[in-house]
């Protein structure tokens, strides 16, 4: 089979509420979850950050689990095998002996975990008269990157504000991704100036399709996101959009598209790595 004969997948994007109650949270990622699969046909599903707790550092202790230990954990693995699905688990705080972690698990068909991602880089900001915000407060940044592969593509998982590093990016697509995954939470002053920017941004450079998830807006949390969920193409066009109320978006992801783009402009094989580059560094 050439490469420009690869499959792809159907992949659907949750924008979800999220209120105070974790079990409604929980329970409501899990009915649409099995409508995304049931009435789309996804055979990958996405969630939100902080798709069981308020986003908020004030938050993160009380809504905490163990993984993959936590009620969480244990019903993303079982909506995942009983649906046949790879299930991007969208983030969880994540509870250790001696840190707490802004988290996604990745789930197999089988309802195993493939993947843990610990959000690298933390939300530390402050926009005069915009918003003022510390993940660093409460949470540990990771320092691993998360590798799935999913029918022959492989796929990397960043959080949010992972975005904005165009050399996690890269070194995604040095590790032979065709498409990177980002749940995320951007607010109403950076959202509307970057959320789409910065997806199509990260697609053009690394000439893969992205996926960002956000949770639905709602106006009297005490932190607002963004919504506009969306699927970019390896081309940087927007294939699939949500507006800023819970929806799911459903896109078709067709990986020969990835290879050909790649083959007309071969940007990856011309960069001068004489002069530059981009390298991991193993922690």
């Amino acid at each position: 089979m050439s490469k420009m004969a690869r499959a792809g997948f159907r992949i659907a994007l949750l924008q979800l509420k999220v209120g105070p109650s974790k079990a409604d949270n929980l329970a409501n990622a899990l009915t649409r979850i099995r409508s995304a699969v049931r009435d789309n046909g996804a055979r990958v599903v996405a969630l939100p950050e902080c798709f069981n707790s308020p986003y908020g550092t004030q938050h993160f202790a009380k809504y905490a689990e163990e993984i993959p230990s936590g009620e969480t954990s244990r019903s993303l693995s079982a909506v995942a095998k009983e649906l046949g699905i790879y299930l991007i688990g969208g983030t969880i705080p994540e509870r250790t002996p001696t840190a707490t972690y802004n988290t996604c698990t990745v789930w197999s068909p089988e309802g195993a975990l493939l993947a843990t991602y610990r959000k690298i880089h933390l939300f530390d900001i402050n926009i005069p008269g915009g918003i003022t915000f510390r993940e660093s407060d409460v949470l540990t940044g990771g320092d691993q990157l998360a590798v799935i592969p999913i029918d022959g593509a492989h796929v990397g998982i960043g959080i949010c504000y992972d975005i904005r590093f165009d050399e996690l990016a890269r070194l995604y697509r040095n590790k032979g991704c065709d498409m990177l995954i980002y749940p995320g939470a951007f607010n109403m002053k950076t959202g509307p100036l970057h959320w789409e920017l910065l997806a199509r941004a990260r697609a053009n450079d690394t000439q893969s399709y992205i996926a960002t998830i956000s949770p639905a807006r709602d106006a009297g949390a005490g932190y607002i996101a963004w919504g506009h969920s969306m699927v970019v193409d390896p081309w940087a066009k927007v294939v699939a959009e949500a507006a800023d109320g819970e929806e799911t978006i459903v896109a078709d992801v067709d990986f020969g598209k990835v290879d050909e783009v790649r083959a007309q402009i071969p940007v990856f094989s011309q960069r001068r790595t004489d002069l530059y580059d981009t390298k991991e560094q193993k922690s």
